[in-house]
C-alpha cells in the first residue's frame, strides 16, 4: 500500500476512498452505500406519476444533490491514485462513470435521468465493504470462468444457431403458409422458441410430420442446455484450483484481487507495497 511522504494527503484520501480496515474508510463506504441507496429510491419513486405530481421539483433536486456528491467522489478517488486511468478502464471505475452519465444527459435528452437506475451496481461495494470476501471470490471464479469458456461457448452458439437454421427451414417446408410458418425467418423464429423451451406458442405445427419435427426440436432442446452448463463448472472449478486472493486495492489503479504472495499488481504493474 502506499506509505505516507510527500503526498501524505493522498495516503489518507487513499486509505478513506479505497480501504475499509480503518474506521474513516469503513464509514465512507457505509455512508456511500446508503447514498446510493437513497439515490436509487428517488428515482423509482419519481416514476411513479401520482408521487411525481406531488414531489417532482423535490426530487429532481435531490437528484442532482446526489450526482454531485457521486461526481466529487469519482474525481476524489482518481486524484488519490498515481494511475487513474486503470481506474477509470477498470470495472469499477467504469460502473461509477455510467451511474454518474445519466444525470448529465437529462441536460440533452429528455427522460435519460430514469437509466440513474445503473446506480443499483454501485451496490457491489457492500461485498467488500463488509469483507464478504468468498462472495468477491465466487464473483472472481465466475468472472475467470467466462473468459476461459467463452470461445467454447461461441462455438457451441454457432452450432445451435445452425441447428435452428437447418430446422426452421425444414418446418417451413413441411408446415404450411397458412399454419403460421409464412417465410423461413418466421418458422427460424419458431425454432429459437422451441429449442430454448420458452414455448410463447403464437406458432405452432398443425400437421402430424410438423409436429414430430417440434417434437425432436423439443428433446434437442432439452439435451443442449446442459452443455454450456457443463462447461462454465469445468471452468469454474479449475478457477477455484487457484490460490486466494487478496481484497487490498492497488493504490495506482485502485483495482483488487491480486494473489497471495503477489508483489505487483496483476493490473497495472505497479508494487503493492510501496
Amino acid at each position: 500500500m502506499i506509505r505516507p511522504g510527500a503526498d501524505d494527503w493522498r495516503f489518507k484520501l487513499h486509505e478513506i476512498i479505497y480501504e475499509t480496515h480503518t474506521p474513516a474508510g469503513k464509514a465512507f463506504d457505509v455512508s456511500l452505500l446508503i447514498a446510493i441507496f437513497a439515490s436509487i429510491t428517488v428515482v423509482m419513486l419519481d416514476s411513479v406519476a401520482s408521487i411525481h405530481q406531488h414531489y417532482g421539483g423535490l426530487f429532481h433536486i435531490t437528484e442532482w444533490v446526489f450526482t454531485v456528491l457521486f461526481t466529487i467522489e469519482y474525481i476524489l478517488r482518481l486524484i488519490c491514485i498515481r494511475r487513474p486511468i486503470k481506474y477509470v478502464i477498470s470495472p469499477l471505475g467504469i460502473i461509477d462513470f455510467v451511474a454518474l452519465i445519466p444525470s448529465y444527459l437529462s441536460i440533452l435528452f429528455i427522460g435519460a435521468q430514469s437509466l440513474l437506475v445503473f446506480r443499483a451496481l454501485r451496490l457491489l461495494r457492500v461485498f467488500r465493504i463488509f469483507k464478504l470476501g468468498q462472495f468477491l471470490t465466487e464473483i472472481n471464479f465466475l468472472t475467470q470462468a467466462l473468459k476461459n469458456s467463452f470461445r467454447k461457448i461461441s462455438i457451441f452458439l454457432l452450432t445451435v444457431l445452425t441447428i435452428t437454421v437447418i430446422l426452421g427451414s425444414i418446418m417451413y417446408l413441411v408446415e404450411q403458409r397458412e399454419n403460421g410458418f409464412s417465410n423461413i425467418p418466421e418458422s427460424i423464429y419458431w425454432a429459437i422458441v422451441t429449442i430454448t423451451t420458452v414455448g410463447y406458442g403464437d406458432i405452432s405445427p398443425i400437421t402430424p410430420l410438423g409436429k414430430f419435427v417440434a417434437s425432436v426440436v423439443m428433446l434437442i432442446g432439452y439435451a443442449i442446455i446442459a452443455v454450456p452448463t457443463g462447461i462454465l463448472t469445468h471452468d469454474i472449478a479449475i478457477a477455484a484450483s487457484k490460490k486466494k486472493e487478496l481484497q487490498e486495492a492497488c493504490p495506482s489503479c485502485g483495482r483488487e484481487g491480486h494473489e497471495s504472495d503477489a508483489m505487483f499488481c496483476k493490473f497495472c504493474g505497479s508494487s503493492l507495497f510501496r
